[in-house]
């Protein structure tokens, strides 16, 4: 049977939109909020959140013998105000693994508990070469090296703090989201522009009037970031698990920003390899263009569901995402083969 048609407009406009949603692991209610508006489109689904916050879509298959679920998160890297400092700047503390050096100078926000935003940029605490001289180069970039400062007339704590700032308060960097020559150039690809895989193909069955061969179930979690996104929501009956995520790009790997990939191991070790050789089969079957990797600093939401003792079969797959954790890029035939795969993968 030929997979349906992907509607590749709906693909990036729905990838550049959730982009655009800041989503630190912690403050993730409007980019899950977003995902569900969309997914509440199909009444084939059925639609819940977990208590977490995580965002669970059910759609009856043609049996539910062995139920069938795939997991993709909206959280991102980012950071929270760790102390206001007597200067009116603000130290940070980092959430998941943020690279500090890719985001100098960047444009942040400032999230308060009051759900104001106060705008700001990250720099080094020596940021003025002409103060500072070779300070400038050498300072650390690193948390005790870096402060925001926020484009606000303060100069001390109380006035920080009558902004409505507080210790605790999230931060999001800006993701400068761009489309060139089919390339998406963005912060947080990882990981989503596999939640858009994930839309992008229940549009496609939906459009196409066809039900998945197993009841499946759409995980869409929100604090895979730091571990342990996906250890709850998913169900006990749930027989196979398809993470899907990023796929690192760079030397020493087989994976490019051209290809789905599937990674047949990780820093957690092997994934199940039953269920990998079902995908590789189902890639072959339908010539989607994939590769097959092996990352040795990459942990997922598949083995958070593992390790808090979930007993299913569990594979990962995803488009090639270069420069991972940094301004990271892919390109639409990634994203396309990525789509293809799940959608090959429910009508299984």
């Amino acid at each position: 049977m030929p997979l349906p048609t992907i509607d590749s407009e709906y693909l990036t406009r729905f990838l550049v939109d959730l982009l655009n949603i800041p989503s630190p692991t912690g403050l993730t209610e409007d980019a899950i909020a977003f995902v569900e508006q969309e997914l509440s489109a199909y009444p084939q689904l059925k639609l819940s959140r977990t208590r977490k916050g995580a965002l669970v879509a059910v759609w009856e298959g043609a049996t539910s013998d062995a139920p069938h679920a795939l997991t993709a998160h909206v959280d991102t890297l980012g950071a929270m105000v760790k102390e206001i400092k007597g200067n009116g700047r603000l130290s940070i503390t980092r959430i998941g693994g943020l690279l500090l050096p890719a985001v100098e100078t960047e444009g942040c926000w400032v999230h308060s508990s009051k759900r104001e935003k106060i705008r700001g940029s990250l720099l080094v605490n020596t940021a003025s070469a002409h103060v500072h001289g070779q300070k400038s180069l050498e300072t650390k970039r690193d948390e005790d090296g870096m402060e925001i400062r926020l484009d606000a007339r303060v100069s001390n704590v109380d006035e920080v703090k009558d902004l409505g700032i507080q210790v605790g308060d999230f931060v999001s960097f800006d993701p400068r989201v761009e489309l060139t020559d089919d390339f998406i150039r963005s912060r947080f690809l990882d990981d989503k522009a596999c939640v858009a895989a994930i839309a992008a193909a229940i549009k496609s069955l939906a459009d196409s009037g066809v039900t998945p061969a197993q009841t499946t179930y759409f995980h869409i979690s929100n604090y895979e970031e730091v571990g342990h996104g996906a250890s709850a929501g998913i169900p006990a009956e749930v027989t196979e698990l398809v993470t899907v995520d990023m796929a690192a790009v760079g030397p020493g790997q087989e994976s490019d920003e051209f290809h789905a990939t599937l990674c047949v191991k990780d820093s957690g070790g092997p994934y199940h390899h039953g269920l990998s050789n079902k995908l590789r089969a189902l890639a072959d079957e339908h010539e989607i263009p994939y590769k097959v990797d092996i990352y040795p600093y990459y942990g997922s939401d598949g083995e958070a569901f593992w390790r808090a003792g979930g007993d299913v079969a569990v594979a990962l797959i995803g488009p090639g995402v270069d420069a991972s954790h940094n301004y990271e890029r892919t390109h639409i035939e990634a994203l396309e083969a990525t789509t293809n795969w799940i959608l090959a993968y429910l009508l299984t």
